[in-house]
This record gives C-alpha cells, sequence and structure tokens, in this order.
C-alpha cells in the first residue's frame, strides 16, 4: 500500500521501519526534517506537508503528542484535509480526547476522507517488535481497508466501535496501568513494612490470581530502583486528565484513576516527568 506517516518519535520511527518491512510505500513528514533521516536511508519517502502527503498515499497515519497536535497536522493550514482525496483513510495513533477524535472524524468525513482513532498499548517495545496492541474506532469498512498497514505495526487489532470509541477503550487502558502500578507499590510497601522480601511475594502472586503484566514488568522495575522510561510519567499524566475530562463529561467519579492521576501529577510537578510513570511508588513509600 501507498502508506503517509506524521509524527517521527519513539514511537513513529519504529513502525515506519515495519511498514517498510512489510513491503509498504511509505512517505513520511514531520516538523523536523532531520527526525526522518534514518527512515529516508531506510527507503522512505519525504513529503513537504501534511497536505501533500495525503494526496500521494491510501492510508495517512498520525502519531503525535495530543489533541491539539492532530487537529493541527489533519485540520490546520497545511493540514492533511487541503490534499485528502475522497476515499483517504486517516489512522490516528496518538491518545488524544474520545471528544476530540470524534469532532476530527466529523470534518474529515465532510471531504470524504475516514478517520480511525486507532490509540496503542504496548510501548517502545511493542513498536519495535511489532506487536502492539490497536484499539480501533470509526468505520468497519475504513478499518478492514486500513488492516494491511495496521497488522505490520500490531499484534492484536481490536474494533472498538463508533469514532471516538477506540479513545474510550486506551482511556480504560491507562486507568488499568496507573491504579496496577499504584496497587503493586502497596504491595512492595506493605512486604517491605513487615521485614519481608517484595521479590519472592512477586514471583507467588504472578503464579496466582493477582498475576498482571503491571506486576511482572513494574513489579520488577520498583524492586530494581530502575525507572529508565518504558512510558513517561509526563505522558501517562495527560493521559489521565483526558481520563478525568472524560469521566466529568459523563457525570461519574472514578477515585481510584483521580488518586493514580494526582500521584502522576505530583511526580511531574517535582521534575520527574522523564521517569516512567512506575516511578509514583516512591511517593507512595514516603507516605505514612
Amino acid at each position: 500500500m501507498r502508506i503517509g506517516y506524521i509524527g517521527l518519535g519513539i514511537m513513529g520511527r519504529p513502525c515506519v521501519l515495519n511498514l517498510l518491512k512489510a513491503g509498504h510505500q511509505v512517505r513520511v513528514w514531520a516538523r523536523n526534517r532531520d527526525s526522518a533521516q534514518a527512515l529516508l536511508d531506510a527507503g522512505a519517502e519525504w513529503a513537504d506537508s501534511p497536505a501533500e502527503l495525503a494526496g500521494l498515499v491510501e492510508v495517512l497515519v498520525s502519531n503525535v503528542s495530543d489533541t491539539a497536535d492532530v487537529e493541527q497536522v489533519l485540520l490546520g493550514e497545511s493540514g492533511a484535509v487541503h490534499g485528502a482525496k475522497p476515499g483517504l483513510v486517516c489512522v490516528d495513533m496518538s491518545t488524544i480526547a474520545p471528544n476530540g477524535a470524534r469532532r476530527i472524524a466529523a470534518a474529515l468525513a465532510e471531504k470524504g476522507v475516514d478517520f480511525l482513532d486507532c490509540p496503542v498499548s504496548g510501548g517502545e517495545i511493542g513498536a519495535v517488535n511489532g506487536t502492539l496492541t490497536i484499539m480501533a474506532g470509526g468505520r468497519v469498512e475504513a478499518l478492514e481497508k486500513a488492516r494491511p498497514a495496521l497488522q505490520a505495526m500490531g499484534q492484536t487489532i481490536t474494533h472498538i466501535g463508533a469514532s471516538g470509541a477506540g479513545q474510550v477503550a486506551k482511556a480504560c487502558n491507562q486507568i488499568a496501568v496507573a491504579v496496577g502500578v499504584a496497587a503493586v507499590a502497596e504491595i512492595v510497601k506493605l512486604a517491605r513494612a513487615c521485614d519481608v522480601d517484595p521479590a519472592p511475594v512477586r514471583a507467588a502472586l504472578l503464579g496466582g490470581f493477582a498475576q498482571s503484566r503491571v506486576l511482572d514488568v513494574h513489579g520488577q522495575r520498583m524492586i530494581d530502583d530502575n525507572y529508565a522510561p518504558g512510558f513517561k510519567a509526563k505522558l501517562h499524566a495527560k493521559d489521565m486528565h483526558i481520563v478525568s475530562d472524560t469521566a466529568r463529561d459523563q457525570g461519574i467519579s472514578l477515585p481510584a484513576a483521580e488518586r493514580a492521576m494526582h500521584l502522576i501529577d505530583q511526580l511531574v510537578a517535582q521534575g520527574d516527568g522523564e521517569l516512567d510513570s512506575s516511578a509514583i511508588a516512591k511517593l507512595i513509600w514516603q507516605q505514612n
């Protein structure tokens, strides 16, 4: 397929490489062309703007920071919408607000362009290995058209529902991770308070009903006191505020999610936003 890719950061670069490995023709655009050089050397081609890129491809993937960035590259002055032809499928793999995804989908639909909100889980490792979990919102027909591209980047592709539904699923994912990290930190805290080594406690729990990926990966991070980022706290904070805003819009309370969000916010506020979000364990351990 002819695929365009916008956003060549920690997730975008390996995704483009996997698209190239799968035999797709890939054109890229980023604000900083230097970030694309390794991909150009690997066989990707350059486009001078999102609008130009949109006119040359069948599927256009974006993977940027937040709702405003997605709106800018797709709907802004030189955005993809200005070069898009009817039938184009725009796939956004960023994590943004569900209502933002719905607004973007409606604006693109006026031009005959489909929009899929396809946030991912799996982090940099999943992007490198092409094993991302992809949560898709939008028309089934658009998803099927984009599927060959998505299969080069992800292992599990689930259609959640209409536009915005993918982002709702990602918000749910971020709740599970954030609250899970806090729970694992409390497990370690209780074990140490009782003069019990948390390492065999973790090993035992991994064999029972408490088993989880969060306990596996982040439990080991805590035991090793190693918070090199798999997922930076500042990004998790952004995602948890999407959770909080969405819950408020729906008139519901999510107390466990709110507590986890405040811990991550505190971590960022003290200058540790570049650490993995599991570093909130240190804050939990400091509390009485």
